[in-house]
C-alpha cells in the first residue's frame, strides 16, 4: 500500500519537473529567438537598410512606436517616421544594442529592456527602449516600441 501511494506521490512531482523543464526550454528558445531579430535589425541599419530592419516589426495597423511625446500607430506610419527622421546614412550612423533583459511574459510574448546606441560622424546618441513582442506564425515581431534618447552632454 505504502509503495502505491509513494508512486503516486511522486508520479505528480515528476511531470511537474518535466513541464518547469520545459518551460524553461521554451523561455530559453524565445529568448534566443529575439536575440535573433534584434541582431538583424541591428545588421540591416548598420547595411542602411530600413525596409529590412522594419521586418523586426508586426505589419499592422496596431502597431506601436513611441517616442518622446510623439506615438505612431501602425507599421506604415512607424516605417515613414524612421525613414524621414533617418533620411542617408549620415543620419543613420551605426547602430549598437546592448544591455539586453528579456522576459517572457507567456509562451506567445515577452517584453525586452534595452540600450540603443548610435555611432555618428558628428555625435553618438543613444537611449533606452522597452519592446513588447509577440510570437507570430512568421516569428516574433515587435508590437510596441517605447523608445528614448538621453539628454545631450
Amino acid at each position: 500500500m505504502r509503495l502505491i501511494f509513494l508512486a503516486f506521490s511522486i508520479a505528480p512531482l515528476a511531470m511537474l519537473g518535466v513541464a518547469w523543464s520545459a518551460l524553461a526550454v521554451t523561455q530559453t528558445d524565445a529568448a534566443s529567438e529575439i536575440r535573433n531579430v534584434l541582431k538583424s535589425q541591428q545588421d540591416a541599419w548598420n547595411r542602411g537598410d530600413i525596409d529590412a530592419f522594419m521586418n523586426g516589426y508586426w505589419r499592422s495597423e496596431e502597431t506601436v512606436f513611441v517616442s518622446g511625446d510623439d506615438v505612431a500607430r501602425g507599421w506604415q506610419k512607424v516605417l515613414d517616421r524612421y525613414k524621414t527622421k533617418y533620411s542617408d546614412r549620415a543620419k543613420m550612423g551605426t547602430l549598437m544594442f546592448s544591455n539586453l533583459e528579456i522576459t517572457p511574459l507567456s509562451d506567445d510574448s515577452a517584453v525586452v529592456l534595452g540600450s540603443w546606441k548610435l555611432n555618428r560622424a558628428n555625435d553618438q546618441p543613444h537611449g533606452r527602449f522597452t519592446l513588447i513582442f509577440r510570437r507570430f506564425p512568421d516569428g516574433w515581431k515587435i508590437v510596441h516600441d517605447h523608445t528614448s534618447a538621453a539628454s545631450p552632454p
